[in-house]
Protein backbone atom coordinates (compact mmCIF):
# COMPACT_ATOMS: atom_id res chain seq x y z
CA UNK A 1 0.00 0.00 0.00
CA UNK A 2 1.18 3.54 -0.81
CA UNK A 3 -0.03 6.64 0.99
CA UNK A 4 0.46 10.41 0.81
CA UNK A 5 -0.85 12.66 3.60
CA UNK A 6 -0.88 16.41 2.95
CA UNK A 7 -2.85 19.48 4.07
CA UNK A 8 -4.51 19.41 0.67
CA UNK A 9 -5.72 15.83 1.16
CA UNK A 10 -4.78 12.19 1.59
CA UNK A 11 -4.34 9.70 -1.24
CA UNK A 12 -4.10 5.97 -0.55
CA UNK A 13 -3.46 3.23 -3.12
CA UNK A 14 -4.07 -0.41 -2.16
CA UNK A 15 -3.27 -1.99 -5.52
CA UNK A 16 -6.88 -2.11 -6.74
CA UNK A 17 -8.14 1.43 -6.21
CA UNK A 18 -7.16 4.90 -5.06
CA UNK A 19 -8.95 6.50 -2.13
CA UNK A 20 -8.89 10.30 -2.42
CA UNK A 21 -9.84 12.21 0.72
CA UNK A 22 -9.90 16.04 0.65
CA UNK A 23 -7.96 17.82 3.39
CA UNK A 24 -9.41 20.08 6.05
CA UNK A 25 -7.15 22.99 5.26
CA UNK A 26 -8.95 26.29 4.65
CA UNK A 27 -7.48 26.41 1.14
CA UNK A 28 -9.27 23.22 0.08
CA UNK A 29 -12.14 24.23 -2.20
CA UNK A 30 -15.78 24.00 -1.18
CA UNK A 31 -16.50 21.71 -4.13
CA UNK A 32 -13.89 19.14 -3.06
CA UNK A 33 -15.09 19.21 0.55
CA UNK A 34 -18.73 18.70 -0.48
CA UNK A 35 -17.79 15.97 -2.95
CA UNK A 36 -16.05 14.12 -0.13
CA UNK A 37 -14.03 10.94 -0.40
CA UNK A 38 -13.66 9.34 -3.82
CA UNK A 39 -12.85 5.71 -4.54
CA UNK A 40 -11.26 5.48 -7.98
CA UNK A 41 -10.86 1.92 -9.33
CA UNK A 42 -7.61 1.18 -11.11
CA UNK A 43 -9.58 0.37 -14.27
CA UNK A 44 -10.74 4.02 -14.43
CA UNK A 45 -7.19 5.38 -14.68
CA UNK A 46 -5.44 6.37 -17.87
CA UNK A 47 -2.30 7.63 -16.14
CA UNK A 48 -0.67 9.54 -13.28
CA UNK A 49 1.91 12.34 -13.27
CA UNK A 50 3.84 14.47 -10.80
CA UNK A 51 5.10 18.00 -11.46
CA UNK A 52 7.73 19.33 -9.07
CA UNK A 53 8.18 22.96 -8.11
CA UNK A 54 10.60 24.74 -5.79
CA UNK A 55 8.22 24.87 -2.82
CA UNK A 56 5.48 22.46 -3.82
CA UNK A 57 4.49 20.04 -6.53
CA UNK A 58 1.25 18.80 -8.03
CA UNK A 59 0.19 15.17 -8.31
CA UNK A 60 -2.37 14.53 -11.05
CA UNK A 61 -4.55 11.61 -12.04
CA UNK A 62 -5.74 11.27 -15.61
CA UNK A 63 -8.97 9.30 -15.90
CA UNK A 64 -10.12 7.39 -18.94
CA UNK A 65 -12.61 9.25 -21.09
CA UNK A 66 -16.15 8.48 -19.98
CA UNK A 67 -15.17 6.95 -16.61
CA UNK A 68 -16.39 9.78 -14.38
CA UNK A 69 -19.75 11.59 -14.76
CA UNK A 70 -18.33 14.66 -13.00
CA UNK A 71 -15.59 15.13 -15.60
CA UNK A 72 -18.04 14.49 -18.44
CA UNK A 73 -20.65 16.96 -17.17
CA UNK A 74 -18.05 19.69 -16.60
CA UNK A 75 -16.29 19.06 -19.90
CA UNK A 76 -12.80 19.40 -18.44
CA UNK A 77 -13.55 22.92 -17.19
CA UNK A 78 -12.84 22.29 -13.50
CA UNK A 79 -9.92 24.53 -12.52
CA UNK A 80 -7.09 23.42 -10.25
CA UNK A 81 -8.62 24.43 -6.89
CA UNK A 82 -11.76 22.38 -7.64
CA UNK A 83 -10.31 19.38 -9.48
CA UNK A 84 -10.52 16.37 -7.12
CA UNK A 85 -7.90 14.50 -9.16
CA UNK A 86 -5.08 16.89 -8.26
CA UNK A 87 -3.13 17.00 -4.99
CA UNK A 88 -0.78 19.74 -3.80
CA UNK A 89 2.38 18.14 -2.39
CA UNK A 90 4.97 19.89 -0.18
CA UNK A 91 8.60 19.62 -1.29
CA UNK A 92 9.62 17.48 1.70
CA UNK A 93 7.28 14.72 0.45
CA UNK A 94 8.65 14.49 -3.09
CA UNK A 95 10.34 11.15 -2.44
CA UNK A 96 7.15 9.56 -1.12
CA UNK A 97 5.21 11.01 -4.05
CA UNK A 98 7.57 9.51 -6.62
CA UNK A 99 7.22 6.12 -4.91
CA UNK A 100 3.43 6.54 -5.01
CA UNK A 101 3.52 7.32 -8.75
CA UNK A 102 5.71 4.29 -9.44
CA UNK A 103 3.34 2.00 -7.54
CA UNK A 104 0.31 3.18 -9.52
CA UNK A 105 2.13 2.98 -12.86
CA UNK A 106 3.40 -0.52 -12.11
CA UNK A 107 -0.14 -1.64 -11.23
CA UNK A 108 -1.47 -0.20 -14.49
CA UNK A 109 1.18 -2.13 -16.41
CA UNK A 110 0.68 -5.40 -14.53
CA UNK A 111 -3.12 -5.26 -14.92
CA UNK A 112 -2.74 -4.11 -18.52
CA UNK A 113 -5.28 -1.36 -18.01
CA UNK A 114 -5.97 0.34 -21.37
CA UNK A 115 -5.90 4.14 -21.50
CA UNK A 116 -8.71 4.46 -24.03
CA UNK A 117 -12.33 5.48 -23.39
CA UNK A 118 -14.81 3.30 -21.51
CA UNK A 119 -18.42 2.51 -22.39
CA UNK A 120 -19.83 2.79 -18.83
CA UNK A 121 -19.27 5.04 -15.84
CA UNK A 122 -16.77 3.54 -13.39
CA UNK A 123 -17.51 6.09 -10.66
CA UNK A 124 -21.01 6.58 -9.24
CA UNK A 125 -21.18 10.36 -9.15
CA UNK A 126 -22.37 12.46 -6.17
CA UNK A 127 -24.96 10.91 -3.89
CA UNK A 128 -28.55 12.13 -3.83
CA UNK A 129 -30.71 13.84 -2.66
CA UNK A 130 -28.70 16.94 -3.42
CA UNK A 131 -29.55 20.63 -3.23
CA UNK A 132 -27.38 23.62 -4.15
CA UNK A 133 -28.15 27.34 -3.90
CA UNK A 134 -26.10 29.45 -6.30
CA UNK A 135 -26.64 31.99 -9.02
CA UNK A 136 -30.28 32.78 -9.72
CA UNK A 137 -31.78 29.50 -8.40
CA UNK A 138 -31.77 26.63 -5.95
CA UNK A 139 -31.25 23.39 -7.88
CA UNK A 140 -32.31 20.12 -6.24
CA UNK A 141 -32.10 16.55 -7.51
CA UNK A 142 -33.57 13.47 -5.82
CA UNK A 143 -32.48 10.89 -8.38
CA UNK A 144 -35.71 11.07 -10.38
CA UNK A 145 -36.37 14.76 -11.00
CA UNK A 146 -34.62 18.12 -10.99
CA UNK A 147 -36.34 21.05 -9.32
CA UNK A 148 -35.35 24.66 -10.00
CA UNK A 149 -36.62 27.27 -7.55
CA UNK A 150 -35.90 30.81 -8.68
CA UNK A 151 -34.39 33.46 -6.43
CA UNK A 152 -35.47 37.08 -6.43
CA UNK A 153 -32.51 37.91 -8.71
CA UNK A 154 -33.89 35.71 -11.51
CA UNK A 155 -35.32 37.34 -14.61
CA UNK A 156 -39.09 37.66 -14.93
CA UNK A 157 -39.00 35.21 -17.85
CA UNK A 158 -38.09 32.53 -15.30
CA UNK A 159 -39.69 33.60 -12.04
CA UNK A 160 -43.09 34.38 -13.57
CA UNK A 161 -43.64 30.70 -14.35
CA UNK A 162 -42.76 29.62 -10.80
CA UNK A 163 -40.57 26.68 -9.74
CA UNK A 164 -39.70 24.24 -12.52
CA UNK A 165 -39.62 20.46 -12.25
CA UNK A 166 -37.78 18.39 -14.85
CA UNK A 167 -38.30 14.61 -14.77
CA UNK A 168 -35.10 12.72 -15.39
CA UNK A 169 -36.79 10.89 -18.29
CA UNK A 170 -37.18 14.24 -20.10
CA UNK A 171 -33.53 15.29 -19.72
CA UNK A 172 -31.22 14.33 -22.58
CA UNK A 173 -28.06 16.19 -21.52
CA UNK A 174 -26.61 18.41 -18.79
CA UNK A 175 -23.83 20.99 -18.98
CA UNK A 176 -21.94 23.02 -16.39
CA UNK A 177 -19.96 26.06 -17.48
CA UNK A 178 -17.94 28.19 -15.00
CA UNK A 179 -17.81 31.96 -15.06
CA UNK A 180 -14.90 33.14 -17.22
CA UNK A 181 -13.94 36.80 -17.19
CA UNK A 182 -17.00 38.90 -17.89
CA UNK A 183 -18.98 35.94 -19.22
CA UNK A 184 -21.34 34.35 -16.70
CA UNK A 185 -21.41 30.61 -16.15
CA UNK A 186 -24.41 28.30 -16.11
CA UNK A 187 -25.89 24.92 -15.32
CA UNK A 188 -28.09 23.93 -18.26
CA UNK A 189 -30.37 20.96 -18.85
CA UNK A 190 -31.30 19.92 -22.38
CA UNK A 191 -34.92 18.79 -22.32
CA UNK A 192 -36.90 16.88 -24.93
CA UNK A 193 -39.28 19.00 -26.99
CA UNK A 194 -37.86 22.19 -25.45
CA UNK A 195 -37.39 25.27 -27.62
CA UNK A 196 -33.98 26.09 -29.01
CA UNK A 197 -31.37 27.30 -26.56
CA UNK A 198 -31.66 30.85 -25.29
CA UNK A 199 -29.17 32.64 -23.03
CA UNK A 200 -29.09 31.04 -19.54
CA UNK A 201 -30.33 34.31 -18.09
CA UNK A 202 -33.73 33.66 -19.72
CA UNK A 203 -33.67 29.88 -20.17
CA UNK A 204 -36.16 28.18 -17.78
CA UNK A 205 -34.03 25.02 -17.99
CA UNK A 206 -30.81 26.75 -16.93
CA UNK A 207 -29.30 28.33 -13.83
CA UNK A 208 -27.21 31.43 -14.45
CA UNK A 209 -23.98 31.66 -12.41
CA UNK A 210 -22.17 34.88 -11.59
CA UNK A 211 -18.79 33.71 -10.33
CA UNK A 212 -19.49 33.54 -6.59
CA UNK A 213 -18.02 31.05 -4.11
CA UNK A 214 -20.83 28.47 -4.31
CA UNK A 215 -21.04 28.41 -8.11
CA UNK A 216 -18.77 25.33 -8.50
CA UNK A 217 -21.19 23.33 -6.34
CA UNK A 218 -23.63 23.33 -9.25
CA UNK A 219 -21.16 20.94 -10.89
CA UNK A 220 -22.25 18.38 -8.27
CA UNK A 221 -25.85 18.61 -9.48
CA UNK A 222 -24.66 18.27 -13.07
CA UNK A 223 -22.61 15.18 -12.19
CA UNK A 224 -25.41 13.54 -10.19
CA UNK A 225 -27.79 13.92 -13.13
CA UNK A 226 -25.16 12.87 -15.67
CA UNK A 227 -24.47 9.65 -13.73
CA UNK A 228 -28.12 8.64 -14.18
CA UNK A 229 -28.36 9.45 -17.88
CA UNK A 230 -27.39 6.91 -20.55
CA UNK A 231 -23.62 6.79 -21.00
CA UNK A 232 -22.39 8.79 -24.03
CA UNK A 233 -20.99 5.60 -25.58
CA UNK A 234 -24.40 3.93 -25.30
CA UNK A 235 -26.11 6.92 -26.94
CA UNK A 236 -23.59 6.88 -29.78
CA UNK A 237 -24.11 3.15 -30.32
CA UNK A 238 -27.89 3.64 -30.37
CA UNK A 239 -27.60 6.45 -32.89
CA UNK A 240 -25.41 4.27 -35.14
CA UNK A 241 -27.88 1.40 -34.88
CA UNK A 242 -30.78 3.65 -35.80
CA UNK A 243 -28.87 5.06 -38.75
CA UNK A 244 -28.09 1.54 -39.98
CA UNK A 245 -31.77 0.54 -39.76
CA UNK A 246 -33.04 3.58 -41.65
CA UNK A 247 -33.73 2.92 -45.34
CA UNK A 248 -31.88 5.16 -47.78
CA UNK A 249 -33.73 8.25 -48.88
CA UNK A 250 -35.53 7.65 -52.18
CA UNK A 251 -34.10 9.40 -55.21
CA UNK A 252 -36.32 12.19 -56.56
CA UNK A 253 -38.58 11.19 -59.40
CA UNK A 254 -37.46 12.30 -62.84
CA UNK A 255 -40.57 14.35 -63.41
CA UNK A 256 -40.15 16.12 -60.07
CA UNK A 257 -36.55 16.96 -60.93
CA UNK A 258 -37.60 18.22 -64.39
CA UNK A 259 -40.26 20.49 -62.88
CA UNK A 260 -37.74 21.89 -60.40
CA UNK A 261 -35.34 22.74 -63.22
CA UNK A 262 -38.12 24.50 -65.15
CA UNK A 263 -38.94 26.57 -62.06
CA UNK A 264 -35.25 27.43 -61.78
CA UNK A 265 -35.20 28.64 -65.38
CA UNK A 266 -38.19 30.90 -64.71
CA UNK A 267 -36.48 32.29 -61.59
CA UNK A 268 -33.31 33.01 -63.55
CA UNK A 269 -35.33 34.82 -66.20
CA UNK A 270 -36.99 37.02 -63.58
CA UNK A 271 -33.63 37.82 -61.98
CA UNK A 272 -32.24 38.74 -65.43
CA UNK A 273 -35.18 40.99 -66.29
CA UNK A 274 -34.96 42.76 -62.95
CA UNK A 275 -31.27 43.46 -63.45
CA UNK A 276 -29.95 41.25 -60.64
CA UNK A 277 -28.13 39.03 -63.17
CA UNK A 278 -26.03 40.41 -66.00
CA UNK A 279 -26.37 38.99 -69.52
CA UNK A 280 -23.23 36.91 -69.04
CA UNK A 281 -24.31 35.60 -65.64
CA UNK A 282 -27.76 34.71 -66.94
CA UNK A 283 -26.33 32.87 -69.95
CA UNK A 284 -23.94 30.80 -67.84
CA UNK A 285 -26.62 29.91 -65.27
CA UNK A 286 -29.14 28.99 -67.95
CA UNK A 287 -26.65 26.73 -69.72
CA UNK A 288 -25.89 24.92 -66.45
CA UNK A 289 -29.63 24.22 -65.91
CA UNK A 290 -30.16 23.09 -69.49
CA UNK A 291 -27.27 20.63 -69.21
CA UNK A 292 -28.93 19.05 -66.16
CA UNK A 293 -32.18 18.70 -68.11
Amino acid sequence: MAEIIQKDGTWVFDGDALRLTPGRDKNVSLLRRELGELLVPLAALAGISFEQGKKSGRLRLRLRDGADPLLHATGGRLTEPHDPYQLLVESDRYGVTEYFVDEVRNALLLDQVPSGPVDAYLLPGPSVPLSVSAGDAVASFDGERVRLEWKWQAEDAKSAAGPRTLPLADITAVEWQPTVGLENGHLRFTVRAAPSKVPPKYDPNAVELWGFKKDPLMALVAAAVQARLPHPAARAALADARAADEPPAPAPAAEDDHDALLRRLRELGELHRSGVLTDEEFTLAKQAVLKRM
